[in-house]
């Protein structure tokens, strides 16, 4: 049973890295345009272009989102998006309470946590960064070793 859930794990590490880039992107798209319900305490509304941290935050969660979606530059995206993650926890939530589930932190924990095991992970199955490996390791590989040796 192990060796069947062994070979299913870059499909469903590519599906979570594509979920939690989704996810994080929408957050952005909703606080920098409106959509999706708005920015958080806007009442719809965005944020106003250059506030910080806030719209930044969003560039951060928009942009690294996308690209964790894609599955691009993962591993850089993820680590800067967890930064992110970490520095909103600390200083807009955990301040009020100790407890995510008292300083409505929890999104920021999840996010921060789950963009650290793609920092470690990488992009797993689905992922561009994956076809950019593969071509750059074939590309990278001399023309003697390419060849194939003829048997006498």
């Amino acid at each position: 049973m192990t060796g069947r859930l062994d070979r299913a794990q870059p499909y469903v590490l590519g599906l979570f890295r594509i979920v939690v880039g989704l996810l994080f992107a929408c957050h952005g798209a909703a606080s920098l345009f409106g959509v999706l319900g708005g920015a958080a305490g806007t009442d719809g509304g965005t944020i106003e272009t250059g506030t910080w941290p806030g719209w930044y935050a969003a560039v951060i969660q928009l942009v690294g989102g996308g690209l964790v979606l894609l599955g691009l530059g993962t591993r850089a995206a993820a680590f800067i998006a967890s930064g992110s993650m970490a520095y909103a926890y600390f200083k807009v939530h955990q301040p009020s309470a100790l407890w995510p589930m008292e300083n409505g932190g929890e999104p920021s924990a999840l996010f921060c946590w789950a963009f650290l095991l793609l920092v470690f992970t990488g992009s797993g199955a689905f992922g561009l960064d994956r076809l950019f490996t593969r071509r750059s390791a074939a590309g990278d590989e001399p023309a003697a070793e390419r060849q194939t040796p003829v048997a006498a």
